[in-house]
């Protein structure tokens, strides 16, 4: 049963691939603004739509745009404590840095028909956190659309902050195997 069902029914949905879309976007304004090289702007593009699983702050992270002039008084003194804070949460929480997810790239056209996540050498989509167990979740193609099911993992699987054994996934969806955090795209 798909616990999130009504939250589904909201009618808020990403586009499938829309992630990696905003991804090259900020390539191809980074490029515009010379801060990339066309070679080097086609090796992140190969990067971000080559393997299934995209880290996105090694595609974009390097990458700062000047879009506007930052003002000075109380915004600017917003965005110091926002800083200060997530630079707190990073220490508080275990010492780990957020790198913010990773974005699993699905074929919603069905060709492969199923796929293990894990830390194991033999999974389709090898993860190296050390929270994700060796063979932690199944990711099933079926009538259109991915099912993702726990295989009795150690810190179990949630899908947008809800612990579920078997779930149908949708374009935006946030999975988490462990402290591992993932964006379906």
């Amino acid at each position: 049963m798909d616990i999130l069902a009504s939250v589904r029914k909201t009618g808020w949905m990403l586009e499938q691939g829309s992630s990696r879309e905003r991804l090259a976007r900020i390539l191809k304004a980074a490029f515009a603004e010379g801060l990339l090289s066309e070679e080097t702007l086609s090796y992140r593009l190969g990067l971000l739509f080559g393997p299934r699983l995209i880290e996105p702050r090694g595609v974009v992270g390097d990458l700062t745009l000047r879009t506007h002039r930052p003002g000075v008084g109380l915004a600017s003194l917003a965005s110091v404590v926002a800083a200060v804070g997530a630079r707190v949460a990073r220490i508080i929480g275990r010492g780990r840095s957020e790198s913010g997810p990773l974005v699993l790239a699905l074929d919603w056209s069905g060709s492969p028909g199923d796929l293990i996540i894990g830390r194991g050498p033999g999974c389709d989509i090898a993860l190296g956190d050390e929270t994700v167990s060796r063979r932690h979740a199944r990711l099933v193609f079926r009538d259109g659309g991915w099912i993702v099911q726990d295989l009795e993992s150690t810190n179990g699987v949630t899908v947008n902050g809800a612990k579920v054994g078997r779930c149908q996934l949708r374009p935006g969806d946030r999975l988490r195997l462990g402290l591992q955090l993932i964006e379906v795209d």
